[in-house]
């Protein structure tokens, strides 16, 4: 799941709000994550989201910098746990396939040349994909990634954009959010008829009325299936995304379009419908299959336990026409009011691997 729009735009694209406001009418309201599962499956099929010319930018595209990053980090828990001479580099939802490339460079550096897998269903994005790794095996399921070896996952950008469950706190007790149809294009969220109430944590059921309560149940799977296969292969999960630490109320929701926030319930099909990754939850999947978990941290606190702020300042000596933009680039990733702060860094490894660095542990 990725997001540059070199904008080709597809007849059915315009007939995404048609068909949600079609379902609506003939089998009433749709849940929000129903919503947000269709909305986002024809956005990323259908065009390239990325880039200054499209509706959103991810840290791999910012610099060079970043992919890096994550490759000195595989590459030493690679190298800490006897080069395992066959292992697996996968990616969920890699983008353009910039970080792969970037971080596959600077694995082979170290002498670590894994099979590459991409998890991607975009026929549009894996096109984009293919021209950076040309050996990357493309899968459409988890289920197919290989179970003879160690794998390296990375999850940049990954977990937000999987549809969320909404529940709502009303006077009569919790309900889940629904979809309804508003006028025109626009559609509008309110809470349904079904009782949730037992599906609420105990200690955020008294939460005051008009509390939102999210949770992601394809996170949660998704996180599980792996952390099983790195407990039986052995290996590391690295996932970086935006989010919070704990589980929170309220409604992380949001919409992106031409680099500006959008109404969400708003020309579906045309906008990145996003949400706030719930850390503790992936976390919590994790150690329930026996995994070691590390983090998570800022984005910013990692980088730079990393060493980017040393790569910043080798890569503007080699360039010093690109000074001012690599260091830019530099403060976006790892400045607290950027990417720094918002942006958390979890790694999740069999507990026979070694601890991962730039955490502190």
């Amino acid at each position: 799941m990725s997001r540059s729009r070199e904008v080709t735009v597809l007849p059915d694209q315009g007939q995404v709000a048609l068909r949600l406001a079609e379902q609506i009418e003939t089998s009433g309201p749709m849940t929000v994550a129903d919503y947000m599962r269709t909305a986002n499956t024809a956005y990323y099929s259908l065009a390239d989201p990325l880039g200054a010319a499209g509706d959103f930018i991810t840290a791999p595209e910012i610099s060079q910098m970043f992919g890096e990053m994550v490759g000195i980090w595989l590459s030493d828990i690679w190298l800490r746990h006897s080069s395992p001479s066959h292992c697996h580099y996968v990616e969920l939802g890699p983008g353009r396939g910039t970080l792969a490339a970037d971080a596959l460079r600077t694995l082979k550096r170290f002498g670590c040349t894994p099979a590459v897998h991409f998890l991607e269903t975009s026929a549009v994005l894996r096109q984009k994909q293919q021209a950076a790794v040309p050996h990357a095996t493309f899968h459409d399921s988890i289920e197919t990634i290989p179970v003879d070896a160690p794998l390296l996952i990375v999850a940049n950008e990954f977990f937000d954009a999987l549809p969320v469950r909404q529940m709502i706190a009303t006077h009569a007790g919790w309900r889940e959010r629904v979809v309804v149809r508003d006028y025109g294009t626009r559609f509008a969220a309110m809470p349904g008829t079904r009782a949730v109430d037992a599906e609420i944590p105990e200690h955020i059921r008294v939460a005051a009325v008009g509390s939102i309560y999210e949770t992601c149940p394809d996170a949660s799977e998704i996180m599980h299936i792996l952390s099983g296969r790195l407990r039986v292969q052995g290996g590391v999960m690295l996932t970086i995304d935006y989010g919070h630490a704990h589980t929170a109320l309220g409604s992380t929701l949001q919409a992106v379009r031409n680099h500006q926030r959008a109404d969400p319930f708003a020309d579906p099909g045309y906008c990145d419908l996003t949400v706030h990754v719930d850390f503790s939850e992936l976390a919590r999947q994790a150690k329930a299959i026996g995994l070691a978990v590390a983090g998570p941290v800022n984005q910013g606190t990692w980088l730079t336990a990393l060493g980017v702020d040393q790569r910043a300042q080798k890569l503007a000596e080699a360039h010093p026409d690109r000074a001012i933009e690599i260091s830019a680039a530099h403060n976006r990733l790892v400045k607290r009011d950027a990417m720094g702060a918002l942006f958390k860094v979890l790694a999740t490894y069999a507990d026979e691997w070694p601890k991962p660095e730039g955490f502190g542990i």
